[in-house]
């Protein structure tokens, strides 16, 4: 009885080789299988164990020979493909980046060098090269923009700008395109969305807020993004802002703003708080910002409608 057991048990393991086998050779027909297997220098018996699995491979460097973008991508996981390798003799796969993905990463690759606080990607991917330079009312700004670049470059340090106007004319674009343009020249950035800044750090008193009030008093280059639309608390005015400010002053960090509002407008919005008016904590606030930046206006059509 033990031996015709055996007999049958060899019988059904024959039976699923060959079944392996005739799926293996059928696969072969395929010219991308093919060529992948002949690739991997592995003898038909370990190769046909993951017939299965290859044939995922396959399809998807099949997909990668007839892609023409990231956008067109077909595979499990976009912008990579999986790949068999042979180690040890033995069948590894791996999930390996495709060409397009790869690209995207290179070009992107300044943004390691940038810190973004609810920053939308179109602001994150401004490029000095695309910025609309036909019209007159930004050919000033434009060229300040262009001299620091150069100046920065050889000094590391530089008056920053206060950059107001009306809204959805392009402020904020313009600046976020001269840091990312000096994030690819290896120059740490941030730039910050300061009214959900100053909601998000208050939010973060137990866990990480003196991680990023330090990281944004002491990073080289600051963009403080439409200061003035907060809601103004003593707090965010005195705790936050003011030490941010006087720490840049003293280390001549290059600091920039945006805002929708002019000098003498963001002096009063400074000095009306919830209970009261506080015209002298207003004005050394303002000090500080004349000293780290040059103002100028950019009033142009709301390219956001």
């Amino acid at each position: 009885m033990k031996k015709v057991n055996e007999e049958l048990n060899k019988l059904s393991f024959d039976s699923a080789k060959d079944a392996l086998r005739s799926e293996y050779i059928k696969s072969l027909k395929d010219d991308n299988f093919k060529e992948l297997v002949t690739k991997l220098s592995l003898t038909e018996d370990k190769l046909m164990k993951y017939t299965s699995k290859l044939q995922e491979c396959s399809v998807e460097h099949g997909h990668c020979k007839t892609c023409k973008s990231l956008a067109e991508c077909k595979n499990s996981v976009v912008g990579f493909v999986i790949t068999p390798y042979a180690t040890n003799n033995r069948l590894t796969f791996s999930y390996d980046i495709c060409r397009y993905n790869q690209k995207l990463r290179e070009k992107n690759k300044y943004q390691e060098n940038a810190f973004y606080f609810d920053i939308p990607k179109e602001i994150r991917e401004a490029k000095m090269s695309e910025i609309y330079r036909v019209d007159k009312k930004r050919a000033e700004i434009i060229a300040w923009l262009d001299n620091f670049i150069e100046n920065y470059k050889k000094t590391k340090q530089g008056k920053g700008l206060y950059l107001y106007g009306n809204f959805g004319s392009g402020k904020t674009y313009l600046l976020a395109a001269l840091f990312n343009e000096l994030a690819k020249n290896g120059e740490k950035v941030a730039i910050i969305y300061w009214p959900e800044f100053l909601r998000k750090l208050k939010a973060s008193f137990d866990t990480d807020f003196d991680k990023k009030f330090e990281y944004i008093k002491k990073t080289p280059l600051l963009l403080i993004d439409d200061i003035g639309a907060e809601n103004l608390t003593a707090w965010a005015r005195d705790e936050i802002l003011g030490p941010i400010l006087q720490y840049r002053m003293q280390e001549k960090l290059s600091t920039f703003f945006t805002s929708n509002l002019n000098k003498e407008e963001l002096e009063t919005h400074f000095s009306i708080t919830t209970n009261r008016v506080e015209k002298v904590k207003a004005k050394r606030i303002m000090e500080r910002i004349n000293e780290l930046c040059t103002e100028m206006s950019l009033i142009s059509k709301n390219n956001r409608k």
